[in-house]
């Protein structure tokens, strides 16, 4: 692949996990078009498409327009909205549109993309999914879907790697963004908590999650497909022992 054709999407990177992705496929070569709702909080040169990842329409309007610019080759399904429901307490409402945003758009995306990905032999697909998907207390709805988004890499990987493309997940542990320390803060009690159950004592940066993002995005990466990756320090292992 020349640079020209290392055109990839980035959902939700206007600011967080999804912006430190951007930043470091940026670095690696990448042009990186982000679709957010919101406009971006940390300045990059990816390009902005406003974008409502709830709705049908606003995704296809988006890749419409970015694809009159040529194929995607890289898509890194990032967006998605947290929750904190008890099984009693979840809604309708809130369910349908987590399943929307976490699940349903993630699918949208990648159907967008594959005819580019297959006519270049090449395309690389990152599923943002989560550590909260082998089980937490009051997460029904982001469990739920960020489970599905495992499931569904593990169906995408074997029907797209005769086309030389790549799907792999990533779960990420607890991480150091704004929307972690307003529901975190740093002097509550049970902020320390975590930090403590996690065996190497701190929390994770969005860079860590950008760094192996970046790896699946790469060409070192062709031998990798239908995985998920655990980027926890060590959370997953150490609560399944217990």
């Amino acid at each position: 692949m020349t640079k020209a054709d290392l055109n990839a999407v980035v959902t939700g990177a206007s600011r967080g996990i999804g912006a430190a992705i951007a930043r470091r496929l940026i670095e690696d070569g990448w042009h990186v078009i982000n679709l957010d709702i919101a406009a971006p909080t940390v300045k990059t040169s990816a390009s902005w498409i406003e974008t409502d990842l709830a709705n049908e329409e606003s995704i296809s309007n988006a890749f419409a327009e970015l694809l009159a610019h040529g194929p995607v080759t890289g898509l890194v399904n990032n967006a998605g909205i947290p929750g904190n429901d008890a099984v009693q307490d979840t809604t309708l409402e809130s369910f349908d549109r987590t399943i929307a945003i976490n699940m349903r758009a993630p699918m949208i995306c990648a159907q967008a993309v594959l005819d580019g990905m297959k006519a270049q032999n090449f395309g690389r697909i990152v599923n943002m999914s989560s550590r909260a998907h082998l089980g937490k207390a009051r997460h029904t709805t982001y469990a739920g879907t960020k489970g599905a988004l495992v499931s569904m890499t593990g169906v995408w990987a074997p029907e797209m790697a005769e086309f030389g493309i790549t799907v792999n997940a990533i779960a990420p542990g607890p991480i150091r963004t704004d929307l972690f320390e307003a529901a975190n803060p740093p002097d509550d009690p049970r902020t320390r908590a975590i930090i403590d159950s996690i065996p190497v004592k701190r929390l994770g940066e969005p860079d860590d999650i950008a760094n192996a993002a970046a790896f699946f995005m790469s060409d070192k990466a062709s031998f990798a497909t239908g995985q998920t990756l655990y980027v926890c320090g060590g959370t997953t292992i150490a609560r399944a022992g217990s």
